[in-house]
């Protein structure tokens, strides 16, 4: 009976000695389970320390966030503000150049090519369909080349546009191309001096000659000039002031007559032929190619791919593509005779699309896109003067279709 009371009462002490170490152990230092109270207060200091650096790369990374935030608000401002001003810069950046190969044809293999597609018919659908299937298996190179690669100008992207200043495209051209030059503000090639020295004109003779009739035809033949020479400046205001169309007209054919034949139709060639190589490098399909009063061939193109675009707006790349094309005729008058006398026509049809724009165009960008139009039409003109050439030569023989694409595209 004691040999088994024994081991229970060693059991129990043990236990009692081992709950008092514990209790011992952790009253001396119940935080790092530690004997020594100097090896305790480091280790706080130094896990207090942790946390503050904790809390400090928190804070930092909570301003960080807020300063982003608030920079992309800022942004999302200035963009809304840009949009509602028309004055959007898009944030597509250019396609890096596509290296086209492109292929060595003559004149007689382009011809051949493009032999059974009908420019003249109007047909966008049929035409874009064809012209892209023979670019996309490399038998035309030049077709729509404009948006995919440089054309030989110094731009990969020639027609994605950017904010031009009058300062900036004179100095671009060499003092070629400003707004004097392009024409801008005449109206049917008669300016308001046009108009101005005809009123002299007309009163000055009007007036020299009822003196005149006076001093030398008797009394009353004399008279009778007299009243009918002081009567013809107040029918040329009248007429003016009622038709000017008709005194414009006028002033117009005295003009033309004024000058050399040869030199207007050389300026009419050049003036279309601008336009057919700007649209075709820009892949615009023909709308209509027909001559004009003096035979020569005058082109159109559609001002989408779309061609009939009623009832839908422009995006962006299509403006571009035409206000390249708008002022490509101008441009080309200016290249050769320093100045245009046909492309007043051609602005109004421009300004009627900034206003089918998807994205609300302002003063200042239509401004911005029309001049940027004329350096990237001159950009193109003067960098592909070979191929502007052979097709100005075109125009006076009153060329085709087929052969103005063969003018283009042919390597010799």
């Amino acid at each position: 009976h004691n040999f088994h009371i024994k081991p229970i009462k060693l059991y129990i002490k043990m236990i009692k000695i081992s709950s008092l170490a514990v209790a011992t152990l952790l009253a001396t230092n119940a935080d790092a389970f530690s004997v020594s109270p100097l090896a305790s207060n480091a280790m706080r200091t130094s896990i207090r320390g942790n946390i503050n650096v904790l809390k400090m790369a928190n804070s930092a990374a909570d301003e960080i966030a807020a300063l982003r935030a608030k920079a992309q608000k800022m942004k999302d401002e200035a963009a809304q503000l840009e949009k509602d001003l028309g004055r959007e810069v898009s944030d597509v950046k250019p396609k890096a150049e596509v290296v086209k190969e492109i292929p060595v044809l003559s004149s007689s293999e382009v011809k051949d090519t493009v032999a059974n597609i009908n420019f003249e018919a109007g047909d966008y659908a049929s035409q874009v369909e064809a012209m892209t299937s023979l670019y996309d298996s490399n038998k035309l190179g030049l077709w729509s080349a404009a948006r995919t690669s440089s054309v030989n100008t110094k731009s990969p992207a020639p027609l994605r546009p950017y904010p031009v200043s009058l300062n900036f495209l004179e100095q671009r051209t060499g003092g070629k191309i400003t707004a004097t030059t392009l024409g801008v503000g005449q109206e049917d090639d008669v300016s308001l001096e046009d108009f101005k020295y005809a009123t002299l004109w007309v009163t000055g003779g009007s007036t020299v000659a009822g003196i005149a009739s006076l001093a030398l035809l008797p009394e009353n033949t004399g008279a009778t000039f007299c009243y009918i020479f002081a009567l013809i400046p107040i029918l040329f205001l009248a007429v003016g002031s009622s038709a000017p169309g008709i005194i414009a007209g006028a002033i117009k054919g005295f003009k033309e007559n004024k000058d050399d034949k040869a030199a207007q139709e050389d300026r009419i060639c050049r003036h279309e032929a601008g336009h057919f190589l700007c649209g075709y490098l820009c892949g615009l399909p023909i709308k209509s190619y027909q001559a004009n009063d003096s035979g020569i061939p005058c082109v159109e193109f559609y001002p989408t791919t779309d061609g009939n675009f009623a009832g839908r707006e422009l995006e962006e790349q299509e403006i571009c593509a035409m206000s390249v094309v708008a002022m490509s005729g101008s441009v080309a008058e200016v290249l050769e005779f320093g100045e245009a006398k046909g492309g007043s026509s051609d602005l109004i049809q421009l300004n009627g699309l900034f206003s089918r724009t998807k994205d609300f165009m302002g003063a200042q960008a239509q401004q911005d896109m029309t001049r940027w139009g004329a350096y990237t039409a001159y950009n193109i003109i003067s960098s592909n003067e070979d191929k502007f050439d052979r097709l100005v030569a075109a125009f006076k023989s009153k060329k085709s279709v087929t052969e103005c694409i063969a003018a283009i595209e042919a390597s010799n």
